[in-house]
């Protein structure tokens, strides 16, 4: 198993609050962890991710027992420990309610229109796991089982989204993406349609990335 070179509590600070600066993860809603030797490094429950200090984050094992630190570990540490169970490959993990991007999630729409060369890369499309009560088994199990088929990222119905990637970094830049296509989804609907590349076209950018 390969672990994380970004194992410590100063990134999860750093990219943490870029997620709040860059308004993806509003008030105290939205969580962080990272993979290391020693357990899973998470955000704590009830805390804004731009005014985190180290003592915000603590180490809890694949159980969700806390490990390590004085604070409540994210109510939706299941969800985390679940995906890191099923996927040896994921070392990180982002979960935030972006309004952009948790308003498929409200209208009941997975993404699947390939508007961008970027996402036909990507993407086949984005999932959408039907409404399960946040912070439950129930909700964890459907994630991990949506994870396990080799989804990167998924959105929860009337929810928000979560991602996994190999470092903090890489999932933060992924979800970024993820909200600029969103922004240019919705900016196309409202200037007139958000029109799909064809399937030769996604095809031929497909076969320029196999080729470089």
């Amino acid at each position: 198993m390969q672990f994380s070179d970004q194992g410590s509590k100063n990134d999860i600070l750093y990219w943490s609050k870029r997620l709040y600066q860059k308004e993806m993860s509003p008030s105290t809603s939205g969580n962080v962890s990272l993979r290391t030797q020693k357990g899973i490094l998470i955000t704590t429950s009830g805390v804004c991710l731009n005014d985190m200090n180290e003592e915000d984050i603590v180490l809890i094992d694949y159980n969700g027992n806390l490990i390590e630190g004085n604070k409540k570990p994210s109510s939706e540490k299941i969800m985390h420990t679940e995906i890191y169970t099923k996927r040896d490959d994921i070392n990180a993990i982002i979960h935030c309610h972006c309004p952009l991007i948790t308003a498929f999630c409200v209208a009941g729409k997975s993404i699947n229109k390939p508007i961008l060369p970027d996402f036909a890369l990507m993407y086949d499309k984005i999932p959408l796991i039907p409404y399960l009560c946040p912070s439950t088994i129930e909700l964890a199990e459907a994630v991990g089982i949506c994870f396990e088929k080799n989804n990167n990222v998924a959105l929860l119905q009337n929810h928000g989204v979560v991602l996994g990637s190999d470092t903090l970094q890489n999932a933060f830049y992924q979800l970024e993406f993820l909200r600029a296509y969103v922004q240019t989804y919705f900016g196309a609907e409202v200037i007139s349609s958000a029109k799909a590349l064809s399937k030769k076209q996604v095809a031929e950018i497909r076969q320029l990335y196999i080729k470089k």
